[in-house]
């Protein structure tokens, strides 16, 4: 089972749990994760979200064995996931009325981060660390997260972070205000569930209208994952993003040609 759902003491968890594969999201997974989204959603119980990850990463962003995969059976079509997956699963997570927190453990990239992003408080451990990741493999973005970067931190910063591929630190993502709090590693669940499960027993419905008085001031993010997804189908049909999946998988460097 890629993804574990629970209710107690009116806390839903999602747990990410896939540790063997860094928890890389399939198709099996994404579905199975905005159906706990959903379930959340629908039980009146459910005063407070909480999303965490088994093993040492929180995720690493799409499964590229799958992706390779849909790429070999056809290119026009690889990319469908964005619209099929990635959408539905970002906008049930930006329509969760109540609180939501997410533990973060080591690596967050890519729509991992889209997906950390998507959620209200973040909890990191000090070694924890946040990458786009996309460009390094001919891409642009999905999962939200050109959107959630330019409110975040603004179009220069943004820009560079998806242009370069550089890593962020807990530190600095706390320094910039993408993290809540930063704790020893072997910490982050136990301090992310406190917060949760205080968010819990907390006034709900005042937390509902903070809500959507925020999402009220982050406009366009729908239209965002509109972009993003017609963006990534024309990118995933370039030579570029093939021959630098195959060369992320082989460990090697990829070489781009422009095209």
């Amino acid at each position: 089972m890629s993804i574990t759902f629970s209710v107690t003491d009116a806390l839903a968890t999602i747990t990410l749990a896939r540790p063997s594969a860094h928890n890389a999201l399939d198709a099996e997974m994404k579905i199975a994760f905005k159906d706990a989204v959903d379930a959340a959603r629908a039980d009146d119980s459910v005063r407070a979200v909480l999303i965490t990850a088994d093993g040492k990463n929180f995720c690493v962003g799409q499964d590229l064995g799958e992706h390779v995969a849909a790429l070999d059976a056809d290119p026009s079509t690889a990319m469908d996931t964005v619209e099929n997956h990635y959408n539905p699963l970002v906008r049930s997570l930006n329509e969760l009325g109540v609180p939501v927190v997410v533990a973060i453990p080591g690596a967050c990239v890519g729509a991992g981060w889209g997906i950390a992003l998507a959620g209200d408080i973040r909890v990191a451990g000090t070694s924890t660390t946040f990458a786009t990741a996309f460009t390094g493999i001919g891409l642009a973005s999905d999962s939200g997260l050109s959107h959630a970067l330019v409110e975040s931190l603004g179009a220069s910063r943004a820009a560079a972070l998806f242009l370069l591929g550089d890593k962020v630190t807990a530190g600095q993502a706390e320094t910039w205000g993408l993290v809540h709090r930063v704790v020893p590693d072997e910490e982050v669940r136990t301090a992310a569930e406190t917060l949760a499960g205080a968010l819990a027993a907390g006034p709900t419905e005042a937390y509902r209208q903070v809500k959507a008085l925020v999402r009220a001031n982050a406009t366009g993010l729908y239209e965002t994952l509109d972009r993003e997804a017609a963006a990534q189908t024309a990118l995933g049909q370039t030579s570029d993003h093939r021959s630098a999946v195959s060369a992320f998988l082989a460990k090697q460097k990829p070489a781009f040609t422009g095209r």
